[in-house]
């Protein structure tokens, strides 16, 4: 049986139970699990008050844009003048869909070009350009990525990052800068192949290498978690990865997030941004930003 065949047979009408009998590895008997079918509503925007920081986590479906500026709203009403602006978190998000990365970029910025995307024929360029009537709020901006920050979370950090409306903080992301179209074939199939690249406003190609951030900030890792497991693989570590566009790769980053707020120091290091403390830059540099 198929995939599809199997969830077929488990789709019904929504809280009538159904039964799967289960057979599992290390486990002789057969057993019964009882499940009821229910509508699944994913939440694409979380939003709270970190003290007087609006703190944005978000996903990037259909309802994404519309969640967005309904938690701006909130959070501006809730903190009022106190508010000092924006965390957006895109920590271990692997993207979707490409509009609403344009869409969430043109919330923080008022005007410039968002996103570029250039195929095989270089004098094609195709580019999205932020629309004033889409902004929403001038607040400072600090953009978490990690190892797992790929695609759409990609074109926001790179634009945010390009026109200075944002400091990037966390560690290297995925650098997933492909674009894929469908060709269908009527019943037949459907072909997706890799068709162009995405280039932030100023020109960078994100393929295989990514965006550095400007504050990186790497994770305490638990005991019982070694360097080498807490990164993830990034698009230079795939077999068959599309190569950058000038040779130079990055492989992947640390993708670890502790789960108590009070350990998580990226999240420790925008606050302080936005609070206007001293942030220690990576010690190979010997600098500090104000």
């Amino acid at each position: 049986m198929t995939l599809d065949e199997a969830t077929a047979k488990m789709r019904g009408k929504i809280m009538t139970p159904i039964t799967l009998t289960i057979l599992r590895p290390g486990r002789e008997d057969r057993f019964d699990v009882r499940l009821i079918p229910d509508v699944i509503r994913i939440k694409p925007v979380k939003a709270n008050a970190e003290g007087d920081i609006g703190y944005v986590r978000s996903s990037f479906t259909e309802q994404t844009q519309s969640g967005l500026d309904v938690a701006i709203t909130r959070l501006e009403s809730e903190l009022g003048p106190n508010l000092k602006g924006w965390i957006i978190d895109l920590r271990n998000n692997p993207g979707d869909l490409v509009d609403q990365a344009i869409s969430v970029s043109n919330t923080f910025l008022k005007r410039g070009e968002i996103v570029s995307l250039r195929g095989r024929d270089t004098s094609t360029v195709k580019r999205f350009y932020a629309k004033p009537g889409k902004w929403k709020n001038d607040k400072p901006v600090v953009v978490l990525i990690n190892g797992g920050s790929a695609s759409a979370s990609e074109i926001v950090a790179g634009a945010l990052q390009d026109h200075r409306r944002g400091i990037v903080v966390g560690t290297r992301s995925f650098g997933k800068g492909s674009v894929q179209s469908l060709i269908p074939f009527g019943n037949r199939g459907t072909l997706m192949l890799t068709t162009a690249r995405y280039y932030t406003p100023s020109g960078r190609s994100i393929q295989a290498k990514g965006i550095v951030p400007d504050v990186v900030v790497e994770q305490d890792l638990p005991a019982n978690l070694t360097p080498l497991q807490a990164d993830d693989k990034g698009e230079a570590d795939l077999r068959g990865h599309l190569k950058s566009d000038n040779g130079e790769e990055q492989g992947g980053s640390s993708s670890y997030v502790p789960e108590e707020k009070a350990n998580d120091k990226q999240l420790e290091a925008a606050i302080d941004l936005l609070h206007s403390k001293q942030v220690s830059l990576p010690a190979r540099t010997g600098e500090q930003l104000n």
